[in-house]
Protein backbone atom coordinates (compact mmCIF):
# COMPACT_ATOMS: atom_id res chain seq x y z
CA UNK A 1 0.00 0.00 0.00
CA UNK A 2 0.95 3.47 -0.30
CA UNK A 3 0.81 5.54 2.59
CA UNK A 4 1.29 9.94 2.50
CA UNK A 5 3.48 11.08 5.02
CA UNK A 6 4.50 14.45 6.23
CA UNK A 7 8.64 14.40 6.01
CA UNK A 8 11.43 16.94 6.94
CA UNK A 9 13.16 18.16 4.11
CA UNK A 10 16.32 20.31 4.92
CA UNK A 11 16.42 22.91 1.64
CA UNK A 12 19.84 24.48 2.88
CA UNK A 13 21.25 26.16 6.45
CA UNK A 14 18.92 26.78 8.58
CA UNK A 15 15.85 25.82 6.15
CA UNK A 16 13.49 22.88 6.93
CA UNK A 17 10.20 22.15 6.46
CA UNK A 18 7.60 19.19 6.57
CA UNK A 19 6.69 18.17 3.02
CA UNK A 20 3.93 15.75 1.98
CA UNK A 21 5.30 12.28 0.77
CA UNK A 22 4.27 9.33 -0.83
CA UNK A 23 5.72 6.38 0.69
CA UNK A 24 5.96 3.40 -0.93
CA UNK A 25 6.54 -0.17 0.71
CA UNK A 26 9.12 -1.82 -1.63
CA UNK A 27 9.35 -6.01 -2.14
CA UNK A 28 12.58 -5.58 0.34
CA UNK A 29 11.12 -2.72 2.50
CA UNK A 30 9.45 -2.16 6.22
CA UNK A 31 6.88 0.39 6.39
CA UNK A 32 6.95 1.73 9.97
CA UNK A 33 4.99 4.23 12.10
CA UNK A 34 6.48 6.32 14.26
CA UNK A 35 6.30 6.73 17.65
CA UNK A 36 8.53 9.35 18.57
CA UNK A 37 11.91 11.05 17.13
CA UNK A 38 15.25 12.36 18.43
CA UNK A 39 16.89 15.80 17.83
CA UNK A 40 20.90 14.32 17.45
CA UNK A 41 23.80 16.70 17.52
CA UNK A 42 24.53 15.65 14.30
CA UNK A 43 21.14 16.96 12.42
CA UNK A 44 22.09 20.26 14.21
CA UNK A 45 25.44 20.25 12.78
CA UNK A 46 23.62 19.64 9.44
CA UNK A 47 21.36 22.09 10.17
CA UNK A 48 24.05 24.71 10.88
CA UNK A 49 25.01 23.94 6.96
CA UNK A 50 27.98 21.53 8.45
CA UNK A 51 27.28 18.78 6.00
CA UNK A 52 30.52 16.34 6.54
CA UNK A 53 32.25 14.05 3.39
CA UNK A 54 30.09 10.91 2.35
CA UNK A 55 31.26 7.99 3.96
CA UNK A 56 29.96 4.55 4.11
CA UNK A 57 27.35 5.42 6.78
CA UNK A 58 25.29 7.70 3.71
CA UNK A 59 22.97 5.79 1.93
CA UNK A 60 21.66 9.41 0.28
CA UNK A 61 24.69 12.45 -0.60
CA UNK A 62 24.89 14.48 2.24
CA UNK A 63 23.97 17.68 0.82
CA UNK A 64 20.99 20.31 -0.09
CA UNK A 65 18.34 19.25 0.03
CA UNK A 66 18.80 16.54 2.53
CA UNK A 67 16.08 13.90 4.43
CA UNK A 68 17.35 14.47 7.81
CA UNK A 69 16.40 12.20 10.16
CA UNK A 70 17.78 9.22 11.90
CA UNK A 71 16.67 8.52 15.88
CA UNK A 72 12.94 7.17 16.02
CA UNK A 73 10.98 4.07 16.55
CA UNK A 74 7.62 2.85 15.91
CA UNK A 75 5.73 -0.19 15.17
CA UNK A 76 5.55 -2.03 11.55
CA UNK A 77 2.88 -1.37 9.67
CA UNK A 78 3.98 -3.26 6.20
CA UNK A 79 6.61 -5.66 5.02
CA UNK A 80 7.47 -6.37 1.75
CA UNK A 81 7.14 -9.87 0.09
CA UNK A 82 10.92 -10.30 0.04
CA UNK A 83 10.89 -9.41 3.89
CA UNK A 84 11.68 -12.02 6.77
CA UNK A 85 12.96 -10.64 9.57
CA UNK A 86 10.22 -8.58 10.63
CA UNK A 87 6.08 -9.11 10.48
CA UNK A 88 3.28 -6.41 10.80
CA UNK A 89 2.89 -5.27 14.75
CA UNK A 90 6.64 -5.50 15.60
CA UNK A 91 8.06 -3.06 17.46
CA UNK A 92 11.70 -2.00 16.07
CA UNK A 93 14.33 0.93 16.82
CA UNK A 94 15.49 2.59 13.30
CA UNK A 95 19.21 2.54 12.58
CA UNK A 96 19.50 4.38 9.53
CA UNK A 97 19.46 7.78 7.79
CA UNK A 98 15.56 6.81 7.14
CA UNK A 99 14.68 10.41 6.86
CA UNK A 100 12.80 9.55 10.28
CA UNK A 101 11.36 13.00 10.97
CA UNK A 102 8.16 11.79 9.71
CA UNK A 103 4.62 10.30 10.43
CA UNK A 104 6.14 7.31 8.76
CA UNK A 105 9.62 5.79 7.38
CA UNK A 106 10.18 3.17 5.00
CA UNK A 107 13.62 1.14 5.93
CA UNK A 108 15.62 -1.93 5.09
CA UNK A 109 15.72 -4.46 7.09
CA UNK A 110 19.88 -4.02 7.98
CA UNK A 111 18.89 -0.45 9.15
CA UNK A 112 16.40 -1.44 11.90
CA UNK A 113 16.26 -3.34 15.18
CA UNK A 114 13.95 -5.64 17.32
CA UNK A 115 12.61 -3.92 20.21
CA UNK A 116 14.35 -5.20 23.41
CA UNK A 117 12.20 -6.61 26.36
CA UNK A 118 11.53 -3.86 28.92
CA UNK A 119 11.75 -0.85 27.08
CA UNK A 120 8.83 1.32 27.02
CA UNK A 121 7.88 3.34 23.58
CA UNK A 122 9.30 6.47 24.26
CA UNK A 123 12.83 4.88 25.65
CA UNK A 124 12.30 2.49 22.55
CA UNK A 125 11.78 5.28 20.04
CA UNK A 126 15.36 6.58 21.17
CA UNK A 127 16.87 3.22 21.30
CA UNK A 128 19.36 4.57 18.56
CA UNK A 129 21.51 7.03 20.34
CA UNK A 130 20.90 5.55 23.61
CA UNK A 131 22.50 2.23 22.88
CA UNK A 132 25.12 4.35 20.77
CA UNK A 133 26.58 6.13 24.60
CA UNK A 134 25.59 2.87 26.28
CA UNK A 135 28.07 1.13 24.01
CA UNK A 136 30.57 3.44 24.05
CA UNK A 137 30.49 3.27 28.22
CA UNK A 138 30.42 -0.29 28.02
CA UNK A 139 33.49 -0.52 25.81
CA UNK A 140 35.33 1.97 26.86
CA UNK A 141 37.89 0.19 29.06
CA UNK A 142 37.00 1.67 32.50
CA UNK A 143 38.22 -0.70 34.99
CA UNK A 144 37.49 -0.97 38.61
CA UNK A 145 39.09 2.13 40.82
CA UNK A 146 40.03 4.29 37.41
CA UNK A 147 39.53 7.82 37.50
CA UNK A 148 37.00 8.97 34.28
CA UNK A 149 36.44 12.16 32.56
CA UNK A 150 33.78 12.51 30.76
CA UNK A 151 33.94 15.96 28.12
CA UNK A 152 30.70 16.96 27.76
CA UNK A 153 27.60 16.94 29.82
CA UNK A 154 25.10 16.22 26.62
CA UNK A 155 22.75 13.22 26.09
CA UNK A 156 25.65 10.80 25.65
CA UNK A 157 27.93 12.18 28.21
CA UNK A 158 25.49 12.02 30.95
CA UNK A 159 24.41 8.32 30.03
CA UNK A 160 28.16 7.13 29.59
CA UNK A 161 28.92 9.43 32.88
CA UNK A 162 26.62 6.91 34.04
CA UNK A 163 27.98 4.30 33.32
CA UNK A 164 31.49 4.27 33.96
CA UNK A 165 30.27 4.76 37.73
CA UNK A 166 28.41 1.62 37.17
CA UNK A 167 30.96 0.02 35.88
CA UNK A 168 33.30 0.80 39.06
CA UNK A 169 35.47 4.27 38.43
CA UNK A 170 36.43 5.19 41.41
CA UNK A 171 35.52 9.17 40.49
CA UNK A 172 33.65 10.13 37.40
CA UNK A 173 34.19 13.91 36.49
CA UNK A 174 32.03 15.35 33.93
CA UNK A 175 33.24 18.87 32.07
CA UNK A 176 31.01 21.05 30.39
CA UNK A 177 30.51 24.68 29.74
CA UNK A 178 26.95 24.99 31.36
CA UNK A 179 25.98 24.53 34.81
CA UNK A 180 22.63 22.90 34.46
CA UNK A 181 23.72 20.06 32.97
CA UNK A 182 26.69 20.04 34.88
CA UNK A 183 24.02 20.25 37.97
CA UNK A 184 22.25 17.29 36.36
CA UNK A 185 25.43 15.08 36.28
CA UNK A 186 25.72 15.31 39.49
CA UNK A 187 22.30 14.56 40.24
CA UNK A 188 22.96 11.43 37.77
CA UNK A 189 25.78 10.33 40.04
CA UNK A 190 28.82 11.83 38.61
CA UNK A 191 31.59 12.71 41.36
CA UNK A 192 32.92 16.10 40.65
CA UNK A 193 31.79 18.39 38.04
CA UNK A 194 34.25 21.33 36.06
CA UNK A 195 32.53 23.93 34.20
CA UNK A 196 35.42 25.03 32.01
CA UNK A 197 34.21 28.60 32.01
CA UNK A 198 35.51 28.79 35.51
CA UNK A 199 37.61 26.27 36.31
CA UNK A 200 41.01 24.59 35.31
CA UNK A 201 40.49 21.07 34.22
CA UNK A 202 43.79 19.59 33.66
CA UNK A 203 44.86 21.59 37.13
CA UNK A 204 41.82 20.02 39.33
CA UNK A 205 42.79 16.33 37.34
CA UNK A 206 46.39 16.31 38.11
CA UNK A 207 45.93 17.20 41.31
CA UNK A 208 43.21 14.70 42.15
CA UNK A 209 45.92 11.96 40.73
CA UNK A 210 48.58 13.04 41.88
CA UNK A 211 49.76 14.51 38.59
CA UNK A 212 49.35 11.42 36.85
CA UNK A 213 46.30 12.32 34.73
CA UNK A 214 42.69 10.66 34.19
CA UNK A 215 42.50 7.14 33.35
CA UNK A 216 40.34 7.26 30.40
CA UNK A 217 39.13 10.53 29.11
CA UNK A 218 35.95 10.19 26.62
CA UNK A 219 35.54 12.95 24.14
CA UNK A 220 31.81 13.58 23.98
CA UNK A 221 31.78 16.94 23.16
CA UNK A 222 32.53 17.31 20.02
CA UNK A 223 34.99 20.08 19.18
CA UNK A 224 39.08 21.06 18.67
CA UNK A 225 38.76 22.73 22.37
CA UNK A 226 37.90 19.65 23.81
CA UNK A 227 40.24 17.16 22.19
CA UNK A 228 43.36 18.37 22.62
CA UNK A 229 42.08 19.43 26.03
CA UNK A 230 41.47 15.81 26.30
CA UNK A 231 44.82 14.69 25.27
CA UNK A 232 46.31 16.58 27.72
CA UNK A 233 44.76 15.17 31.06
CA UNK A 234 45.00 11.28 30.33
CA UNK A 235 47.83 9.65 31.76
CA UNK A 236 50.74 7.87 30.28
CA UNK A 237 49.14 4.96 28.57
CA UNK A 238 45.66 5.96 29.17
CA UNK A 239 42.91 5.30 27.24
CA UNK A 240 41.01 8.17 24.94
CA UNK A 241 37.49 6.94 23.98
CA UNK A 242 36.56 8.54 21.07
CA UNK A 243 32.99 9.37 21.24
CA UNK A 244 31.63 12.53 19.30
CA UNK A 245 31.31 12.85 15.68
CA UNK A 246 33.20 16.24 14.41
CA UNK A 247 31.73 16.81 10.90
CA UNK A 248 34.45 19.72 10.69
CA UNK A 249 38.48 19.47 9.69
CA UNK A 250 40.10 20.39 13.12
CA UNK A 251 43.63 21.10 13.98
CA UNK A 252 44.95 18.80 17.09
CA UNK A 253 48.11 18.42 19.21
CA UNK A 254 49.03 14.50 18.65
CA UNK A 255 52.56 15.07 20.26
CA UNK A 256 51.27 13.35 23.17
CA UNK A 257 49.56 10.52 21.42
CA UNK A 258 52.78 9.56 19.92
CA UNK A 259 55.17 10.35 23.06
CA UNK A 260 52.92 8.89 25.48
CA UNK A 261 51.74 5.88 23.77
CA UNK A 262 48.15 7.22 24.26
CA UNK A 263 45.65 3.75 23.60
CA UNK A 264 42.52 5.20 21.35
CA UNK A 265 38.78 3.42 21.21
CA UNK A 266 36.45 3.94 19.12
CA UNK A 267 32.79 3.33 20.05
CA UNK A 268 31.01 4.37 17.88
CA UNK A 269 28.12 1.45 17.68
CA UNK A 270 26.58 2.49 14.81
CA UNK A 271 29.32 2.96 12.29
CA UNK A 272 30.61 -0.47 12.89
CA UNK A 273 28.60 -3.20 10.64
CA UNK A 274 25.07 -3.79 10.59
CA UNK A 275 25.93 -7.07 12.03
CA UNK A 276 27.67 -6.50 14.68
CA UNK A 277 25.69 -3.86 15.37
CA UNK A 278 22.24 -5.83 15.76
CA UNK A 279 24.43 -8.31 18.05
CA UNK A 280 25.83 -5.79 20.44
CA UNK A 281 22.46 -3.61 20.68
CA UNK A 282 20.36 -5.91 23.17
CA UNK A 283 23.08 -6.14 25.99
CA UNK A 284 23.88 -2.48 25.41
CA UNK A 285 20.33 -1.62 26.26
CA UNK A 286 19.82 -4.08 28.78
CA UNK A 287 21.29 -2.26 31.76
CA UNK A 288 18.72 0.87 31.01
CA UNK A 289 15.66 -1.77 30.91
CA UNK A 290 16.93 -2.52 34.29
CA UNK A 291 17.19 -0.03 35.58
CA UNK A 292 20.62 0.82 36.41
CA UNK A 293 21.14 4.12 33.64
CA UNK A 294 18.34 6.57 34.35
CA UNK A 295 17.41 8.39 30.83
CA UNK A 296 14.11 10.00 31.31
CA UNK A 297 15.49 13.21 32.79
CA UNK A 298 17.82 14.23 29.90
CA UNK A 299 14.54 14.07 27.91
CA UNK A 300 14.18 17.94 28.39
CA UNK A 301 12.09 19.42 25.76
CA UNK A 302 9.25 17.89 23.90
CA UNK A 303 7.42 19.37 20.26
CA UNK A 304 4.70 18.20 18.05
CA UNK A 305 6.01 17.33 14.54
CA UNK A 306 4.45 19.89 12.98
CA UNK A 307 6.53 22.73 15.51
CA UNK A 308 9.51 20.85 13.94
CA UNK A 309 10.93 24.70 12.96
CA UNK A 310 10.70 25.89 16.50
CA UNK A 311 11.88 22.46 17.38
CA UNK A 312 15.37 22.91 15.49
CA UNK A 313 15.44 26.82 16.33
CA UNK A 314 15.45 25.54 19.89
CA UNK A 315 18.12 22.76 19.51
CA UNK A 316 20.60 25.36 17.62
CA UNK A 317 19.69 28.62 19.98
CA UNK A 318 19.54 26.43 23.73
CA UNK A 319 22.76 24.42 24.35
CA UNK A 320 20.97 23.71 27.71
CA UNK A 321 18.53 21.47 26.06
CA UNK A 322 19.78 18.14 26.26
CA UNK A 323 17.47 16.17 24.27
CA UNK A 324 15.10 17.57 22.13
CA UNK A 325 11.91 14.93 20.79
CA UNK A 326 9.42 15.45 18.31
CA UNK A 327 5.86 13.71 18.22
CA UNK A 328 3.85 12.12 15.43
Amino acid sequence: MAVMTRAALLKGPYDIELVEKELVCGEDEILVKNHLIGICGSDKAFYRGQMPPKTAEFRQEPKFPFWLGHESGGTVVEVGSKVSEYQVGDKVIAFGWCNNYADYFVAKAFQLQPAPEGLDMDLLSLGEPIACAMYSGLHSGVQLGDVVVVMGGGFAGQIIAQCAKQKGADRVIVADVLDGKLELAKQLGADVTVNLKKEDLKDIVFKMTGDRGADVVVEAAGGESSFNTASEIIKHNGKFVFYSWVTQPITLNISRWHDDGLEFINTCLVHHTWRERYVWTPPSLRPVAQGNVNIKPLITNEFPLSEIKAAFELADKDDTAIKIVLRP
